[in-house]
């Protein structure tokens, strides 16, 4: 048994170990059906995972099936997007991609079996008219007048639609259910309509598509899906899922399961609500790394370990609740503690001088790429008279509790000697420009022979060395926990998501490459941009802070 099936004894697992005891089913076959209509976020990562992962754990298969009915926001770039990030999450579909637009003809044959059966119907209401009999959650529906047209006529006029001889919007095939269910969804709902659009699989054969509802079970059904699992929102979907497996020539009826979607604090996690965010240029787009995106969180850093081990943290029920941001970080600072390379950069750069240190002495600096794996080796960084440390390593005025580089006291720094400063030297409006320091140069790594002892330890570049960067500060996308509560969501935008400062790194960095996140030590990790950065001028983003910092100080 595999670590994700002990660690995630659900509900949904319950269901299948009693479905393969009974003998419903000899084997488990899951799919992950996305909607071509937007790029995935973390919401998705988590049903990837889980469908995925039933697959694996029971030896099953899991396709993956773009519910590809509404050509008019679908694209191709999506579809891409779509497969990128489920591979770069870890996971391999089983056999080739599916399309629901592949099954166009079966689809069309079983809406022509529920019209000779006088289970459905062509209706000529427009669109607010149906929605305007369909009734409240507190007043029953009404029937259309033309829902009792007989079959023959309602053949005929739905080989019209599919000819093209009607307009968009004026006429749909509905299901011939009860206008006076308690539930809306089986008030007679529609299962085709007419848009003149072309399609990215079948181009312009089609004139008329079937809706989610009709397309999702009949595509379950044909490819011989054991468990459609789902999110909660779907649960009432279930009783048409059903009905229309119920109605139609179908060998098998899969069963559908709904456990509850993820809502993560201070984030918006719906296609239709981030796509505002990239049509209104609030953010970049939809790799923003701002953005809860796959894609978003691969830019920023993020790595599918840890995305894969926080959907496994957060585990399956069917009980709604917010998820704290901290989780989904804590599972990138774990992971990441255990594989980032160290490097030095600073952010809010001063300078400083060793004023007893000859003028062109370089010397080069031993340090190891990880400090609790010795087996990734060492790097050598230069160390010189003249250096960058960040302006708030050090205080003219320090608190009791300030430990760094004050005039008078020694500091560490990382890796090499120790210092301390002497005077400093100010602009004409106030500001340090540069601290002048001290070395002993017996303290390479060492401590000083008087025994005195150092406390702190700070991080540096050599000036002369350095290269020069821009640091992107990235912070939660909203300023509430819950966005999603109020009907104005934009105007929730965390007016500091992203704060920008210029600064140095080391020279190592020259090499980076986006597909490695590093800790900047003491400053958090980060990685290379792959948008913006160039080699005149290297970009690198904030993954997370070292430590948790939402509602303290921050850069």
């Amino acid at each position: 048994m595999s670590e994700t099936k002990k660690n995630q004894n659900n509900f949904i697992r319950q269901i299948i170990d009693k479905d393969l005891a009974s003998g419903k089913c000899s084997t488990v076959h899951t799919r992950f059906p996305p909607e071509p209509n937007g790029y995935l976020h973390i919401g998705h990562a988590k049903s990837i995972y889980l469908n995925f992962s039933l697959a694996k754990d029971y030896h099953g298969q899991c396709y993956l099936r773009f519910d590809d009915t509404n050509p008019t926001k679908e694209n191709i770039e999506y579809i891409e997007s779509i497969k990128h990030d489920i591979k770069w999450l870890g996971f391999t579909w089983d056999g080739k991609v599916r399309y629901s637009s592949n099954y166009f003809k079966q689809l069309y044959q079983y809406a022509r079996e529920l019209i000779s059966k006088g289970l459905a119907y062509v209706d000529e209401l427009n669109p607010d008219k149906i929605r305007q009999y369909r009734g409240t959650l507190t007043t029953p529906g009404k029937n259309s007048p033309y829902r009792n047209r007989n079959i023959e006529d309602n053949l005929v006029l739905f080989e019209k639609m599919r000819n093209r001889e009607f307009a968009e919007g004026t006429l749909c095939l509905r299901a011939k259910i009860d206008m006076n269910s308690p539930l809306m969804i089986m008030r007679d709902p529609v299962l085709y309509r007419i848009k003149f659009a072309i399609h990215h699989n079948t181009g312009n054969q089609w004139c008329i598509y079937p809706m989610y509802d009709f397309t999702h079970c009949i595509a379950d059904a044909l490819e011989g899906i054991t468990h459609s699992i789902c999110t909660l929102e779907f649960q009432e979907n279930r009783r048409l899922y059903d009905w229309i497996l119920n109605n139609i020539s179908i060998q098998k009826h899969p069963c559908q399961y709904e456990f509850s979607r993820l809502n993560l604090e201070y984030t918006i996690i719906s296609k239709r609500k981030l796509k505002q965010l990239v049509i209104k240029h609030i953010v970049e787009g939809w790799d923003d790394p701002r953005m809860p995106t796959i894609s978003g969180l691969r830019r920023r850093g993020y790595t599918p370990a840890s995305i894969r081990e926080f959907c496994l943290r957060i585990g399956v029920t069917r009980q709604e609740n917010n998820i704290a941001m901290a989780v989904l970080e804590s599972c990138v600072r774990d992971d990441l503690n255990k594989i980032a390379p160290r490097a030095m950069a600073v952010l809010n750069p001063v300078k400083v001088v060793i004023e007893n240190m000859p003028e062109n002495s370089i010397e080069m600096i031993s340090m190891l790429n990880h400090p609790n794996k010795p087996e990734n080796g060492i790097r050598k960084v230069p160390f010189s008279r003249e250096l960058y440390i960040d302006h708030a390593d050090f205080s003219e005025k320090p608190s009791k509790s300030y430990k760094r580089l004050v005039i008078g006291r020694k500091v560490r720094l990382r890796s090499a000697y120790i210092i301390q400063a002497e005077r400093v030297k100010k602009n004409n409006v106030g500001e340090i420009t540069t601290i002048y320091c001290t070395y002993n140069p017996d303290t390479l790594n060492k401590n000083p022979t008087d025994g005195s002892k150092i406390k702190s330890v700070i991080h540096w570049v050599s000036r002369s060395h350095a290269l020069p960067a821009h640091f992107h500060l990235y912070d939660r996308l909203f300023s509430v926990a819950n966005p999603n509560t109020e009907e104005n969501f934009l105007s929730l935008i965390n007016k500091e998501s992203l704060i920008i400062c210029r600064g140095f790194v080391e020279p190592s960095l020259n090499t980076a490459t986006p597909e490695i996140t590093y800790q900047f030590e003491r400053e958090g990790y980060f990685c290379k941009d792959y948008v913006q950065s160039t080699p005149d001028n290297l970009v690198f983003n904030r993954t997370v802070t070292l430590r948790e910092t939402w509602n303290k100080i921050r850069i």
